[in-house]
């Protein structure tokens, strides 16, 4: 190095926040000659039986809200300030649910440097007059920071359990990039997240991995209808096939920098797919929708604890997106789960919606036999 240390800052704690704080805070901890010791990670000041969670995670070292039961290094510091926790930094990681993004980018603008570097681990799309957004675009054009993306097959408990798993990176270096050993590169981001039991793989296809980390979430609300409908794998498998043929179509259609190879070769395409297809939130917040017959959002409600199912949100700005471009129709299990989720679209039709049968026509013979 022939600087500084760099200082990171996560923001963000829910689970997965949480949980990329540790893998962040253990590694700095390790590596002082690349990174300052301690890590301030952004807290939502909330109160848990009369205590701030602040002080119960900076004390007791545990997020008991949303990761329990998880020690935490001590050099992984709660702050409830936004700006006081990215004073200074060098690095920012990003881990909030998608829907929060705006406001938290508005209150950083102005406070953050266009030399500090951004790592995005949201999943989803902003929809606006720029059209379809990738999130890690939308911070670096508004917060005028370069920043990629981290997804990979990655369910939060596990990887808090220090199961071993493993993720994509993705990162282009900026037009104004210092030099190795002056800024943050792809070795850098490497000993940041890679942990022995979280393997990373830094790459520079930051759209590629987007999609597929935005998109799954989609895929994995059809395959809990149709597992709450009690169809079983062969339905699950099925609805897997179609979902990775629209996911690798929508890339390629709105994003034709992203490369096909990284939807089967990298953790963030395929496997993240098949994981996400097989538990975490999307999918048991769609069993929970069919097997009990409410809707999205009484089940994050009665499920979640105060947290989000992405797809929920993702599956309405896909579908805005679309419809503006008059493109429903070359998505159908989108457009299903769009219309299950807002229009109350009964779950059994999906084999339909999905499978357009076209029509056999019979020539009739002129001559009379």
């Amino acid at each position: 190095m022939h600087r500084q240390p760099f200082k990171v800052t996560v923001i963000g704690s829910g689970n997965w926040g949480t949980t990329i704080a540790k893998v962040v805070a253990e590694n700095t901890v390790q590596n002082p000659h690349l990174f300052n010791k301690d890590v301030n990670m952004w807290v939502f000041e909330e109160m848990i039986d009369g205590e701030k969670l602040t002080e119960i995670i900076n004390t007791r070292h545990q997020n008991v809200k949303y990761l329990p039961g998880i020690d935490l290094p001590h050099n992984l510091i709660a702050n409830p300030s936004l700006l006081d926790s990215v004073e200074g930094a060098d690095i920012l990681v990003f881990n909030v649910p998608h829907q929060f993004l705006p406001k938290i980018v508005l209150q950083l603008k102005g406070h953050v440097s266009n030399q500090v570097r951004a790592i995005s681990c949201l999943k989803g799309f902003e929809v606006g007059a720029k059209g379809v957004q990738l999130l890690s675009s939308y911070i670096k054009d508004e917060l005028d920071i370069q920043c990629g993306a981290l997804s990979g097959a990655n369910l939060a408990p596990e990887v808090a359990k220090e199961h071993w798993s493993e993720t994509t990176v993705a990162y282009q270096l900026p037009s104004d990039f210092k030099g190795e050993g002056f800024d943050v590169d792809h070795k850098v981001l490497k000993m940041l997240f890679h942990r022995p039991y979280f393997h990373v793989n830094v790459i520079d296809d930051v759209a590629g991995i987007s999609i597929a980390g935005a998109l799954k979430n989609v895929v994995a609300l059809a395959c809990g209808f149709v597992e709450g409908l009690g169809w079983g794998n062969n339905a699950a498998a099925a609805i897997q096939r179609v979902g990775l043929g629209e996911i690798i179509k929508f890339g390629q259609m709105f994003f034709p920098e992203s490369r096909v190879e990284t939807y089967y070769q990298e953790s963030a395409g395929v496997a993240d797919l098949i994981t996400t297809c097989s538990g975490g939130r999307n999918v048991k917040v769609a069993k929970y929708m069919s097997k009990n017959h409410v809707d999205a959002f009484q089940a994050e409600k009665e499920l979640l604890n105060g947290q989000s199912a992405q797809g929920v949100i993702t599956c309405k700005e896909v579908h805005e997106w679309l419809s503006t471009c008059e493109l429903t129709e070359d998505f159908p299990l989108f457009e299903a789960v769009y219309q299950i989720v807002y229009n109350n679209m009964p779950m059994e039709q999906i084999p339909e919606m999905i499978d357009e049968l076209e029509p056999f026509e019979v020539e009739e013979d002129d001559e009379p036999q």
